[in-house]
């Protein structure tokens, strides 16, 4: 077992982790599988550790182990009950706690039985449905946790960024590896577009094959475990289909920041011939194809982003966009091709600004768009993301939006170029690798 020092740290969730320590709700800590929730744990354990709290006051249950699997909900509360040590404070970590059956009692029981502090991970929003908010109603907290940002990536494959004058008298960022050899900033930013954030790709390296083979297996197992194997928990029999249901996450990570309706899924794949030959007639209705999205944003593959008009100042129930967790299983499933960079440029954005706690929407202004509204508290931030800044043609339709918005809360365009001028009318032109590693 690799123990909390050996690990990289996620600072970002770590800290928000540690300041819910020793408070009486239970911490949830959801993501899809794979981005690093395990590993969170064990660098909590560790932090536990640092600050006096000794070995046996922890119990540590992670219930992919086979040790674990043919535990019930009150075999689960004995195994823990054993290990509680009178007059100490314990603290329990349940790693996938959704594989047991009725695990809400159980842990419920936890919190009102022994002095205790828990933490608790799980791969499909379910964990968090209202059965369980019926037993642990106001008495949970959620750290949403992503896979790597291109900060992060960089740290996790050891590369350094350095500062430097340029040819022109300014100043360029360069990465440098473990070895010390040179890289482009740009050069690195395309592998992250490449490879993505899953934190195993630490393990394999930057090599195409083996990323591949690891992106493979994260896919089969939020397929297989997150998605079918739930529904046979729960009871239902809406997810029938594996042949479809990679269909939709083909379509819908092939259409990345487009608006879709549920129901046009079914009919484009009819239309297209992609149903042929799985003996279906006709293209599945609106209700399944529902069933299945939900599905994928239960499991954190996908999430969706709603309309909000700026001026009427209301969510709108017109077409959505969806956006993959992360990148690089998107190169996984439609092949390592820039194909819709300026979707895929947004889908990084996107997923930025959820990291750093903003509520995220598409803008709708007048009969215009600005790609995201990002909010929080009394902030809020106006993006629009494009490859280049350079062509006036792309400046006039990316700026036009944000002009005609009527108040004076921050807007920025992110491009890959920025182009020469870094503010238009008091709305700023910033290099979008920059702002992601403005931290």
């Amino acid at each position: 077992m690799i123990d909390g020092s050996q690990l990289k740290r996620r600072d970002l969730y770590l800290d928000k982790i540690i300041a819910f320590r020793d408070t009486e709700p239970v911490k949830v800590v959801t993501g899809i599988r794979r981005c690093g929730k395990s590993s969170l744990l064990k660098l909590m354990v560790a932090h536990l550790k640092e600050t006096g709290v000794m070995d046996p006051q922890i119990v540590e249950m992670n219930f992919e182990s086979h040790a674990f699997q043919k535990l019930t909900a009150d075999t689960f509360y004995d195994y823990v009950k054993q290990r509680v040590l009178q007059g100490q404070r314990m603290y329990f970590f349940f790693d996938e706690v959704q594989r047991i059956a009725g695990w809400e009692e159980t842990v419920n029981s936890f919190r009102v039985d022994f002095d205790c502090d828990i933490y608790i991970t799980g791969s499909n929003a379910w964990l968090l449905s209202s059965e369980y908010a019926t037993y642990l109603a106001g008495r949970c907290v959620e750290i949403k946790m992503l896979p790597l940002s291109f900060g992060e990536f960089l740290y996790f494959h050891d590369f350094e960024v350095r500062e430097g004058k340029s040819a022109l008298g300014g100043m360029r960022k360069q990465v440098f590896d473990k070895n010390g050899e040179r890289y482009d900033m740009r050069e690195v930013f395309e592998a992250y577009m490449r490879f993505g954030g899953m934190p195993g790709i630490t393990d394999v390296g930057l090599n195409q094959e083996r990323a591949l083979t690891l992106l493979d297996g994260i896919y089969s197992t939020v397929v297989i475990r997150d998605i079918l194997e739930r529904e046979k928990r729960r009871g239902q029999k809406q997810i029938t289909d594996p042949a479809l249901l990679r269909k939709i996450i083909l379509f819908l990570a092939d259409n990345i920041g487009s608006s879709i309706s549920v129901s046009s899924i079914g009919r484009t794949l009819a239309n297209e011939g992609l149903l042929e030959g799985q003996g279906r007639k006709g293209s599945p209705s609106a209700h399944t194809v529902q069933a299945y999205v939900d599905a994928l944003l239960e499991s954190y593959f996908f999430y969706e982003i709603k309309r909000f008009d700026i001026k009427g100042k209301e969510y709108l129930r017109t077409l959505g966009k969806y956006y993959i967790v992360d990148i690089g299983l998107r190169s996984y499933l439609l092949g390592f091709r820039n194909r819709d960079s300026g979707h895929a440029l947004e889908n990084v954005v996107y997923f930025e600004l959820l990291r750093r706690g903003y509520d995220v929407a598409i803008g709708k202004v007048d009969n215009a768009e600005v790609d995201f509204i990002a909010t929080k508290a009394d902030d809020k931030l106006y993006v629009q993301v494009t490859e280049s800044m350079a062509s006036e043609t792309v400046r006039n339709r990316e700026l036009a939006p944000l002009q005609k918005i009527p108040d004076n809360y921050e807007k920025i365009v992110l491009s890959l170029d920025s182009g020469l001028d870094a503010s238009y009318e008091g709305i700023k032109s910033i290099a979008l690798i920059d702002w992601l590693l403005a931290v």
